[in-house]
Formats: structure tokens, sequence, C-alpha cells
């Protein structure tokens, strides 16, 4: 019996998907939300922006080096 072992390949995206002129803002940058979407998927609740950001509805991030941003909604107030 031969078996084989897959290959796994490992794909780097570039630091940034933008094609914008003005380049957008850069995952690093601290309005790094301003980079427009490359990919919208509102129905799962993320967007990809073109500066490599995952951006959540909950408002929650993850950036392209695996640094995490919880969900900074604001917090209303109780009357």
């Amino acid at each position: 019996m031969d078996r084989t072992t897959p290959t796994v390949t490992s794909t780097r995206l570039p630091d940034s998907l933008c094609t914008h002129t003005p380049a957008c803002p850069t995952a690093d940058s601290p309005d790094a939300e301003a980079a427009h979407v490359v990919a919208g998927h509102p129905e799962q609740g993320w967007s990809l922006l073109c500066n490599g950001v995952l951006l959540f509805e909950d408002t929650g991030e993850l950036f392209p080096d695996g640094r995490v941003v919880a969900p900074h909604r604001p917090v209303l107030a109780l009357v």
C-alpha cells in the first residue's frame, strides 16, 4: 500500500491589497478601519479591508500579523 503525504504550501498575502490613489491607511495606522473593503460578507458578519484587516460586524478586528482587537461597541447608558 503506497501512501503519499499531501504537500502543504504556504502563501503569504502582500502587506496591502490597496491599489487606490491615494493609498488607504496601513494596518498599523490608527485609522486602519478607514481602508476600502475588498471582500464584504455581511451575511457572515465580516469584511476584508485592502490593508489586510478583517473587520467584524461586532466591531472586533483581526490584523494581518495576528493581533486581535476585541469588540469595542459603545455601551449605552441605562436611564
